[in-house]
């Protein structure tokens, strides 16, 4: 399968703009998850073995293997209810914010073949949250569900840094029933301001107000958890992760895109995130800080840069409990993470590694 995309699909997909593949990927998961009896087929082939299988249970969820699909793919819940068919063991959908809006100026996402990365500027381009409840009240619930779905929050870009509160929370209302769990996302770079988020004072009143939110729903109370940029200082990631003891908050996702740019891309011009195998080392380095400021106990959500067994056991060994992907799938395919979910029974199976 992985020949084939590599050798036949790829080469039709990057002929065409960046977005226009990834809304057609979208359109074609979208179709394979309306295909019921074909998802349990491909769900079947893509999954692993009872010997292999060795579920992830984290926040009292069961993960059918560590392998997820990153915030970014699905904005608008359409294409997730397939996620399970490629193997992937959890997936997130979003950001979602609580107004609509189209996001910035296109064109805004960026392949670099080389280098396997992306740059993009999306600026959080979706629905609105009360769409996305919408679509998900008609879709599989939870209890009912292949996989664990998270939803992930941002700011809406016409709401000011100073209620952005009241616009994370106007969405938790909305999209709270529908998640597994659910992520905080102030991380973006392509939403201006948004990053300043991340600093101490405006972030403990964010998460202070959602974390009671959370709590007011009792027994419905949902796993919450922090996405941070791979740009922040040690002295920022401690100050965060203090915040996030102070709330009680049950996990952190390292890493979001990077504004750095590392080797050749610094003689590149556009504006907007990098992920994909420049970002690897960064954020492998800040869920091992993560992992050893807080003695293991905060369950760490590893993104940025896994695209082979290698990257994702790396994350794994760094202290990650889960490992999500997106860039990626740009270059290897569909089935990425079928392949990453049976590499990493295999070594677990073998005892290599921790």
């Amino acid at each position: 399968m992985g020949n084939f995309y590599r050798q036949v699909v790829k080469p039709l997909l990057f002929r065409l703009d960046a977005e226009q593949a990834h809304e057609l990927g979208v359109d074609a998961l979208a179709l394979l998850g309306r295909l019921g009896p074909v998802c349990r087929l491909l769900e079947a082939w893509n999954g692993l073995s009872p010997a292999q299988h060795r579920p992830v249970r984290v926040w009292g969820l069961d993960f059918p293997n560590a392998i997820g699909l990153a915030a970014g793919f699905d904005k608008n819940a359409r294409a997730w209810p397939a996620a399970a068919a490629l193997g992937f063991g959890h997936v997130e959908i979003g950001t979602v914010t609580a107004l609509a809006q189209p996001g910035n100026p296109t064109p805004r996402l960026f392949r670099y073949s080389e280098e396997c990365a992306v740059i993009n500027r999306m600026g959080f381009n979706n629905a609105g949250s009360d769409a996305v409840a919408a679509r998900l009240a008609g879709q599989p619930g939870i209890g009912h569900r292949r996989i664990p779905l998270g939803i992930n929050l941002g700011k809406s870009k016409v709401t000011p840094n100073e209620e952005a509160a009241r616009d994370y929370l106007e969405s938790f209302g909305r999209l709270a029933d529908h998640a597994d769990y659910v992520v905080v996302n102030v991380s973006s770079p392509n939403t201006p301001g948004l990053r300043s988020l991340q600093d101490e004072r405006p972030l403990r009143e964010l998460l202070g107000a959602l974390s009671a939110a959370n709590r007011a729903r009792g027994p419905e109370r949902r796993p919450l958890l922090l996405k941070i940029a791979p740009d922040l200082g040690w002295a920022q990631i401690d100050a965060v992760l203090g915040v996030i003891a102070e709330f009680g908050l049950d996990g952190i996702i390292a890493t979001n895109t990077t504004l750095a740019r590392p080797g050749s891309f610094a003689e590149v011009g556009q504006a907007g995130g990098l992920s994909g195998a420049p970002l690897r080392r960064r954020s492998t380095a800040v869920v091992a800080y993560i992992a050893r400021m807080t003695g293991g106990r905060l369950p760490i959500v590893a993104a940025g840069g896994v695209s082979d067994p290698e990257g994702a056991a790396e994350k794994l060994d760094a202290g990650a409990s889960l490992v999500q992907v997106y860039t990626g799938l740009i270059y290897e395919g569909p089935f990425l993470a079928a392949r990453l979910a049976r590499a990493l029974a295999e070594r677990q199976r073998t005892g290599v590694g921790r």
